[in-house]
């Protein structure tokens, strides 16, 4: 009976040229040798199955080889090339650093370096995962690399270079090896398999590709396992039904439901999806890559990131055509928010429905006519969110929270109050179109005053609506509890915008008016300038909600100790301190602090 070799042994490089998807380590290699400037120690990292031990082989095979071709590659005829080849060479020894990472081992190995080649011309010694060595090894190993003999040669392989030591790296002469690229084992695959005769499907073999994650080694074990379990025909039928993958078709047929707004088909077909054993977070996180894939497929420029067969490149190219980015854009929103709560959800098979029930209603909407919106070059108006409150009166105020308000400026500006909470206000010009965006700083509200909420301004027999003269300046009068309200109103709209500091502040006092002007008592300085800094804001809030355009705040800082209340930690203490003395004294046997 012949003894079975795996691909990934039978098929494994022998030659700089035949290594895939590693051609920048290949060529400086070749170049190093070619000038004869090889480093005495290299260091190759990278993931799993991309070729570091192979490309160490090549090298060692190479620098020993007596009949290096033009090309920079080994013979494979002379003596160190075949006693390499039969396993029987004297000059290239491998060693795991997994279980021989000892002092002892790494003692060993240096008593070896001094004895010179027998055949050729360098004692190669490739060292497979050597971050698994103990620090004492890595220290003990040091002065051997950094001044090895003229004939010995390390070759240092990991997965994970972060957790060999900085004078270890600093030695080396370090090649990091990439991810394979999905095409290139794809076709390496196919090369394979036409050697075995074994006919297959291209879309199968990316499917492979895709599914090994960059690793050749793990491809190469994949197609092997399939070609036992369907024969000499891999089929991208047969490579889903064993790697257990759900087929690419039902997330274009569930994307094309979704865009029709066809929530009942989104739902069978997820039940179907159940139905074949797998589960709801492996269903979200492939249809999150789904619409990734047709995301980039809706630009030339990007559609190279897409890897897969042409074929299906083609399949999302069309279905880009009737998706709108509105759509992917908040499509994949949706999925990373579902697989973030789907371990923690009580019922996912309802979160994941849920996430289809959302995504069913994303198509009509228009993220570029959003963007256009939001262009500076044109008009905006943004809906300012307004709060309702209910007063002891039974009589409603409202709040203006938005952070930006568009005010349109026309000759005439008409405000007019509804009995009902307003949930949604655009002011719309009557004369002109032209239309200002202000700043977060401006807090003109344009919702309506507790002024003309409990006095409702009399309207005009003959013309039936309020007269409101932007040209005359208001000056009403108001009263105390006018006031406080107006101010307690301002200060909660601090308080809702996370402002709870300048709440407080607000909220400590009252104000009072004297003589047309309102008087506000502060503690200290700090209180003052953090006042300060809103009161243009509150100033202007004033005279809208009051009615009255000179309207005048002046602060005061309450300088008399005695009626100053305490404010910061060290104040308050000296307080309770003078209430009762005995506090100092529990202070000082505890050795506390403030």
């Amino acid at each position: 009976m012949e003894k079975y070799i795996v691909s990934a042994r039978k098929y494994r490089p022998s030659t700089f040229s035949s290594v895939v998807g590693q051609n920048h380590i290949t060529t400086t290699l070749k170049n190093a040798i070619k000038s004869k400037h090889l480093a005495q120690t290299f260091l190759f990292c990278g993931p799993r199955g991309v070729g570091k031990t192979t490309s160490a082989r090549i090298l060692a095979k190479t620098i020993n080889c007596s009949q290096v071709g033009e090309d920079t590659e080994p013979c494979n005829r002379c003596e160190s090339c075949v006693s390499f080849i039969e396993g029987r060479s004297m000059n290239i020894l491998e060693l795991d650093a997994a279980s021989n990472n000892s002092v002892d081992d790494i003692r060993n190995l240096i008593e070896q370096v001094r004895f010179i080649p027998q055949i050729g011309f360098y004692k190669v010694y490739i060292i497979d995962e050597v971050h698994m060595l103990s620090n004492n090894a890595f220290n003990a190993f040091l002065k051997t690399l950094e001044e090895p003999p003229a004939h010995a040669i390390f070759i240092l392989a990991t997965t994970e270079k972060h957790k060999i030591i900085p004078t270890i790296l600093s030695r080396c002469q370090i090649f990091d090896f990439n991810r394979i690229k999905i095409e290139d084992m794809a076709n390496q695959i196919a090369e394979i398999a036409q050697k075995e005769n074994i006919s297959y499907e291209m879309e199968g073999l990316h499917v492979i590709a895709q599914k090994a994650d960059g690793a050749l080694r793990d491809a190469l074990s994949m197609f092997d396992q399939i070609v036992t379990f369907v024969g000499n025909h891999v089929s991208y039928k047969a490579v889903i039904e064993n790697l257990n993958i759900l087929d690419s078709d039902y997330y274009f047929r569930l994307t094309d439901f979704l865009i029709k707004g066809n929530l009942s088909a989104s739902l069978l077909l997820f039940n179907e999806v159940l139905s074949k054993g797998f589960e709801g977070n492996f269903f979200v996180n492939g249809l999150s890559q789904h619409l990734r894939n047709i995301l980039v497929s809706r630009d030339t420029a990007t559609l190279e990131l897409l890897e897969t067969s042409p074929g299906t490149k083609e399949r999302f190219k069309n279905q880009a055509n009737t998706a709108s980015l509105a759509f992917l854009i908040k499509g994949l929103e949706i999925c990373t928010k579902t697989e973030a709560a789907y371990k923690m959800s009580v019922n996912p098979r309802l979160l994941v429905e849920l996430a289809l029930m959302q995504l069913c209603t994303l198509q009509g909407l228009n993220l570029e006519a959003e963007k256009k919106k939001l262009e500076p070059s044109t008009s905006t108006v943004l809906e300012p969110k307004l709060q309702s409150e209910t007063t002891k009166e039974n009589k409603t105020t409202y709040q203006n929270t938005a952070e930006e308000l568009t005010v349109t400026q026309s000759n005439t500006v008409v405000a007019e109050a509804e009995e009902k909470p307003i949930k949604n206000i655009e002011r719309e010009t009557t004369e002109t179109s032209q239309k200002v965006v202000l700043s977060p700083n401006s807090f003109i509200s344009s919702k309506p005053s507790i002024r003309s909420i409990l006095n409702p301004p009399k309207k005009d027999s003959k013309d039936n609506h309020t007269d409101t003269s932007a040209s005359t300046p208001l000056c009403n009068t108001y009263t105390d509890e006018e006031l406080q309200k107006s101010w307690l109103l301002f200060a909660k709209g601090m308080q809702n915008k996370g402002k709870a500091s300048l709440w407080h502040t607000l909220t400590a006092e009252q104000p009072k008016q004297l003589d047309g002007k309102i008087y506000f008592s502060l503690n200290n300085t700090v209180q003052e300038n953090e006042v300060q800094a809103v009161i243009t804001n509150l100033t202007q809030h004033l005279k809208t909600e009051l009615q009255n355009d000179f309207i005048q705040i002046i602060l005061e800082v309450i300088k008399d100790e005695s009626k100053r209340k305490p404010y910061t930690n060290r104040e308050k203490y000296n307080k309770l301190v003078e209430i009762n003395p005995n506090l100092e004294v529990f202070k000082n046997m505890l050795n506390l602090e403030i």
